[in-house]
């Protein structure tokens, strides 16, 4: 086979799915990126037009809806577009932009995650510290922070990119514009493309995990001191509810990222589910989990509701 290298101006995104399952996917993936539109969208909704909802932890669950909203709107209806048509055609450009915008929303969730587990911690195991320590100007610094770190941290990628030399094909199996992919079908042989992509992970996965993990075990010690059975039982339940939606973004993610930067094969099959499920399941949990288990949040989405049925009953009338 040559090793001639041919200059790329585009790839061609071919999404391996079996033909059986290719109807029931779109559906499913249709039926997620609606939910997770309607969600996240009411929920920024709420709680830009409520100003009691201003408050450190409601700024930590709208910039997750953000995060959400633009991972579920950057993946998915280019996933649908690439079934339907059985490919499609992207610019150089433009499919290395998806590609840093998708790194960008994972490290930013994954990070946001982290936050929102340590404000918990605090708020339980520190109530009294809670108000000093946690504050609005302390919540919008840190965004803005995260999203300066997640920059810079994510530069190497592009540089990465534009170093790839193509010889044999231009043909990503992959249903959107992904680095592991790209380093695949590319002919460099320099372990640094796929080994800088483990090392992010570690950093802004493994890492972030395991102090998660650590937050709500000490929540969990914190909650067996509680004496009321309906208040130990409340802890857990939202323990347990986060934990889900966490291990359903970190571990596919994280399994997909790292493995193939140690070396190991995975099939096409393997590692487009891992990271599908890892990108458009958590967007549409989200708001479930963190939104609308919330009382505050939950009746102000009852009042928008009412108000707006009681203008409509007044206009009938």
């Amino acid at each position: 086979m040559s090793n001639t290298t041919i200059t790329v101006t585009e790839f061609v995104l071919h999404c391996v799915i079996n033909a059986d399952q290719k109807s029931a996917t779109i559906s499913i993936l249709a039926l997620i990126y609606l939910l997770s539109l309607f969600g996240n969208l009411l929920v920024i909704v709420v709680i830009a037009m409520n100003s009691q909802l201003h408050a450190p932890m409601y700024l930590y669950i709208g910039t997750l809806a953000v995060i959400d909203l633009a991972n579920s709107s950057v993946l998915i209806p280019k996933m649908l577009s690439v079934l339907l048509l059985d490919s499609s055609v992207v610019p150089f450009g433009a499919c290395v932009l998806q590609m840093f915008v998708v790194f960008h929303v994972e490290e930013m969730e994954s990070l946001l995650l982290l936050f929102m587990a340590l404000d918990r911690y605090i708020a339980v195991v520190y109530p009294l510290r809670y108000p000093s320590v946690i504050t609005n100007k302390t919540v919008w610094t840190v965004i803005i922070a995260l999203n300066i770190f997640g920059i810079i941290f994510k530069s190497p990628y592009i540089f990465f990119t534009t170093e790839l030399s193509f010889c044999h094909s231009n043909i990503l199996l992959y249903c959107f514009c992904d680095y592991a992919t790209m380093v695949e079908v590319a002919c460099n042989e320099d372990p640094k493309y796929l080994m800088y992509l483990s090392a992010a992970c570690l950093t802004t996965g493994v890492i972030p995990l395991l102090l998660i993990l650590f937050s709500y075990s000490r929540i969990a010690l914190a909650a067996l001191k509680i004496s009321s059975v309906e208040g130990k039982r409340k802890v857990f339940s939202t323990c347990l509810t986060h934990l889900l939606v966490v291990g359903l973004f970190y571990i596919p993610l994280m399994l997909s990222y790292i493995l193939p930067g140690a070396g190991v094969k995975l099939s096409t099959e393997s590692y487009n589910t891992m990271v599908i499920v890892g990108n458009v399941v958590p967007p549409m949990m989200n708001p479930l989990i963190y939104s609308f288990r919330n009382k505050e949040i939950k009746s102000n989405i009852q009042r928008l509701f009412t108000k707006k049925h009681d203008a409509l009953s007044e206009k009938q009338s």
